[in-house]
C-alpha cells in the first residue's frame, strides 16, 4: 500500500455490444487468464439467453439480478483485549458491487448446467427471481451480521 496518497480511481470503459459500465465491469469478473474475449463470449451469450427466457429486456434483468445479490452488512473481524470479534459493519457501494460480481460468478460455476453460459444465464435468471445461490449467500452474510449486532459498539 503507498504512502504517499490514495491511488485515483480510474473511469471504466463501457462496453461493446450495450454499452453498460456496469456489464464492463461483469466481464472483468467472469475473465480468467487474460482472456476478455472468452469471458464475453460468455457474458454475452448468457445475456442473450436471458433474453429469450425472461422476455424482457436482458440488461435490466442483469442490473435486476446484481441489486438482488449485493449485501448490505458484513462482518469483519476486530481483535480487541485477546479476543477476537465479528463486528457487523455497513459495505461501501464498489464493495458492494464486487461482492455481487464475484458471488454470481463463483454460484455460476458452481452448478451442474453443461456450459458457462448456460450456468450463467441460470444463476442470473435465478437471481433477478429472488433465489438462488447468490442470493442464500447475500442471506447468510445479513443473518451473521444480525447475529454479532450486540458487537457493533466495537466498530472503528
Amino acid at each position: 500500500m503507498s504512502r504517499r496518497r490514495q491511488a485515483d480511481k480510474r473511469p471504466s470503459m463501457p462496453d461493446a455490444k450495450y454499452g453498460d459500465t456496469v456489464i464492463a465491469k461483469f466481464i472483468a469478473t467472469v475473465m480468467t487468464r487474460g482472456k476478455k474475449s472468452v469471458a464475453e463470449r460468455i457474458v454475452y451469450g448468457a445475456l442473450d439467453k436471458l433474453g429469450k427466457k425472461g422476455g424482457n429486456d436482458p440488461v435490466k434483468m442483469f442490473h435486476d439480478a446484481v441489486e438482488n445479490v449485493k449485501p448490505t452488512v458484513e462482518v469483519r473481524s476486530r481483535r480487541v483485549g485477546g479476543a477476537t470479534y465479528q463486528v457487523p459493519v455497513e459495505v461501501r457501494s464498489e464493495r458492494r458491487q464486487a461482492l455481487a460480481f464475484r458471488w454470481l460468478v463463483q454460484y455460476a460455476r458452481d452448478r451442474n448446467e453443461s456450459t458457462m453460459i448456460d450456468r450463467l444465464s441460470a444463476e442470473l435468471v435465478d437471481a433477478a427471481a429472488n433465489r438462488g445461490g447468490a442470493v442464500k449467500k447475500r442471506e447468510d452474510t445479513h443473518r451473521m451480521a444480525e447475529a454479532n449486532r450486540a458487537f457493533s459498539h466495537y466498530r472503528w
